[in-house]
């Protein structure tokens, strides 16, 4: 019998490089990016990807701000003040960061307003449209527990004020209230509680929900305009 022969390596594309060669980065975009756009489709459907850059601008700078900001009663305000006066950049990135959340809040109803306009909500899309109010619950809930970081005046009697609000809620009201003070009155361990809930999980929850939302887009298609 002839023997076998000799393995070739395949010589890579022109102009591949290392990775591509190895990983096929550019096969993985094209599969995941490369999807075809219904016709009527207008600037009124970015809403939803700018709502997302902006996500992706408030985690950079969040974590930037996480490195210096100390989440207690005593070092809360004199850390804002190092950030904003003599940390090299300091100002921008937290004006960004404010800035990229007031954004953002506006263009997830932007965002929502459209879908509604056009119907995107309807079936087969209601699961996304259910997970798009939760994720808008959930950016609410990013501006209200960043509103009390910088332990302000104007933090402490706004974040007062919500959670009265909150503790009005039937039945469960009191228990949700203390559980967001951590006791009777605002001190330090609702700061760490606020801080807990605006750097871990709401982040969390919204990556998430928006995992399950690009998936979903992604399977369905982008909705055509009535």
């Amino acid at each position: 019998m002839d023997a076998a022969p000799e393995r070739q390596d395949v010589a890579p594309e022109q102009g591949q490089g290392w990775l591509e060669e190895r990983l096929g980065l550019r096969r993985v975009a094209r599969r995941v990016l490369d999807r075809p756009v219904p016709e009527g489709v207008t600037w009124f459907h970015c809403f939803g990807g700018l709502t997302f850059f902006t996500f992706i601008v408030l985690v950079v700078t969040g974590i930037v701000l996480a490195f210096y900001y100390v989440p207690s009663p005593d070092h809360a305000r004199a850390s804002v003040a190092y950030i904003d006066s003599s940390l090299p950049f300091g100002s921008l990135v937290r004006n960004l960061h404010r800035w990229s959340a007031y954004a953002m809040i506006v263009l997830v109803f932007l965002h929502m307003v459209r879908v509604f306009v056009h119907g995107a909500y309807r079936k087969p899309r209601e699961l996304s449209w259910v997970v798009g109010v939760l994720m808008l619950l959930a950016v609410l809930a990013l501006g209200f527990t960043g509103y009390l970081l910088p332990w302000d005046q104007k933090g402490y009697w706004a974040t007062n004020v919500g959670i009265n609000i909150a503790g009005s809620v039937p039945v469960v009201g009191t228990y949700l209230a203390d559980l967001l003070r951590g006791g009777h009155e605002l001190g330090a361990l609702t700061l760490l509680r606020f801080y807990a809930l605006h750097v871990f999980v709401l982040p969390l929850l919204v990556g998430v929900g928006l995992v399950a939302h690009f998936a979903m887009i992604r399977k369905q298609g982008i909705s055509k305009p009535l």
